[in-house]
């Protein structure tokens, strides 16, 4: 386990920083999301740039987590990658048995 995991894992156990760790799960969803499509599919941010007009800079933010991409900006990169966007409502009681199982994706920060 890395040492950024390690740290994280102790800091989880702070109710309040889980809370505040658990109200960007979303954010960390599309990150990740976006990070394996564009990867699974051999594409540098400099192509996926040029398929959809939106700077490499800007893509390189919203993959960093500095930038939140409008819902418009993620259909274009979806687009450009080939794909289709879709979101989904869940219930926050089947949120957290999903992840209380261990059946969420876990994030690899170490990498």
């Amino acid at each position: 386990m890395s040492e950024f995991r390690e740290f994280l894992n102790e800091q989880l156990e702070d109710p309040e920083f889980r809370k505040e760790y658990e109200n960007l799960e979303p954010e960390f969803d599309i990150i990740r999301a976006m990070i394996e499509a564009r990867k699974q599919q051999h594409i540098t941010q400099k192509e996926l740039s040029e398929r959809t007009g939106i700077t490499q800079a800007d893509i390189s933010r919203i993959e960093n987590g500095t930038r939140n991409p409008s819902l418009d900006m993620l259909k274009r990169l979806a687009k450009g990658m080939g794909m289709r966007l879709r979101l989904e409502f869940i219930s926050e009681q089947d949120s957290e048995i999903f992840n209380n199982r261990g059946l969420g994706k876990q994030r690899d920060f170490g990498k």
